[in-house]
């Protein structure tokens, strides 16, 4: 098969895009994955084709920088539907060419409209390959509008993701709009968005999550899939920098303190409080720069700081990991079987950072802007202390390391095609 991967939004939502169509590759089908510029490497190094959306993830993020400090999703992401609109065209017509000769088009919450929209044009089925939880349920709220749990709170669970589903489809509606008429010469889409037509299309749903992390509700049905998270291993000939190796090597394990793709208006604070922390605890620590261009002129021999490096590879040395509760980092972190300080931003990420709690892997989720020294350095002290909160997050983690969600994935997508060519 030629099948086509729309994968948008910040590193951690691509890179699980880029691991399920190296598998496919290597099960022998031909991937092209649709994506932002920034991610052009990270594709063609696992030999993979990169077709670009156009623009950069990173600048939009640097644009929406306030917003995304303050936590504010409405506002953020009504400023991208709209800045989406002078993009739309030029979006549709790569993908377009993206999707040419493609047997099968997959895409998750930042491919989502646009997927729906190709599949429509050129008579390709559209396969949801979400990695966080959007079908509804009365399991559990909505990832995009986290509620808290209680007895007299449970009914409106179902509603909050019909919420989240509106929430992400208005604001990008008039794009959509925008995109199916100029480019597509398709009628506009529904008001209320693709949701009902891919449900009445019984086409399997991937989730590529652990269900060990967020087990599969009762009320869902079988075309919906749980299949384990989508691990990007580094790349072949990738080797870790050798002062990182020798730092490692000098002392107990550090850790791990950084904030993805988040950006931050205050690096130097930032930085500042992870440093008091560590100082405070007596810690070791590894920081990381991100695209929050977190920085310190003078570390602490006992601090080390690094851009990207994998995190596969990295967590497992650390003794705990502090991080923003992004899909992609938080899976890293439980599968590296140490504790998680989760200290959300926005959107899924505090629902992530309460399902670390829940399961007894990682103390409650600190709000990044009500992150202080003092909170952090009591955070820290609660998981370096807490023996068996460290036999959980070992024991999840080998269970999550046992699965292998790919596999199950690119098993799936073949039976599907292969049940609709009959």
């Amino acid at each position: 098969m030629q099948i086509t991967i729309i994968a948008g939004g910040s590193r951690g939502d691509v890179q699980p895009y880029v691991a399920l169509g190296r598998g496919l590759k290597q099960a022998g089908h031909t991937v092209r994955i649709l994506s932002s510029d920034d991610f052009h490497d990270l594709v063609t190094d696992y030999g993979l084709e990169f077709f670009t959306t156009g623009g950069s993830a990173k600048a939009v993020a640097q644009r929406m920088q306030k917003l995304l400090e303050q936590g504010k999703m409405l506002k953020m992401l009504a400023q991208m539907g709209r800045a989406s609109q002078q993009q739309a065209v030029q979006a549709a017509e790569q993908g377009l060419l993206a999707c040419q000769d493609s047997d099968l088009i997959l895409g998750g919450l930042g491919g989502l409209f646009s997927g729906v929209a190709l599949a429509e044009k050129l008579d390709i089925p559209f396969m949801p390959a979400y990695l966080v939880p959007f079908t509804p349920t009365s399991a559990f709220p909505g990832a995009l509008t986290p509620l808290p749990q209680t007895p007299m709170t449970r009914w409106i669970n179902k509603p909050s993701h019909r919420l989240a589903q509106q929430t992400m489809w208005q604001p990008f509606r008039a794009a959509d709009n925008k995109a199916r008429r100029q480019v597509l010469q398709l009628a506009p889409g529904s008001f209320w968005g693709p949701f009902a037509a891919l449900k009445r299309q019984k086409q399997p749903v991937l989730y590529g999550y652990s269900p060990q992390v967020l087990p599969t509700p009762e009320d869902w049905d079988a075309t919906l899939h749980v299949t384990g998270y989508w691990f990007l291993e580094p790349p072949d000939g990738w080797e870790a920098p050798m002062d990182l190796l020798h730092f490692l090597q000098s002392g107990p394990a550090p850790i791990y303190i950084g904030f993805g793709s988040m950006i931050s208006s205050k690096p130097e604070e930032a930085a500042d409080i992870a440093l008091q922390a560590l100082a405070r605890t007596g810690q070791r620590g590894v920081l990381y720069t991100g695209w929050g261009r977190l920085k310190k002129e003078q570390l602490p021999e006992s601090v080390f700081m690094t851009d990207s490096i994998p995190h596969s590879w990295l967590f497992p040395q650390m003794a705990a990991v502090v991080h923003h509760g992004g899909v992609g980092t938080t899976a890293a972190g439980l599968a590296a079987g140490v504790p998680s300080i989760v200290t959300p931003f926005f959107a899924d990420q505090p629902f992530w950072g309460q399902r670390v709690y829940e399961l007894g892997v990682g103390p409650k989720p600190i709000a990044r802007r009500r992150l202080t020294a003092d909170n952090l350095t009591t955070a820290i002290e609660s998981v370096m202390s807490d023996g068996e909160m460290r036999k959980r997050a070992a024991s999840l983690g080998e269970r999550i390391r046992a699965e292998n969600g790919i596999a199950q994935a690119v098993a799936i997508i073949e039976q599907s095609r292969s049940q609709e060519s009959r």
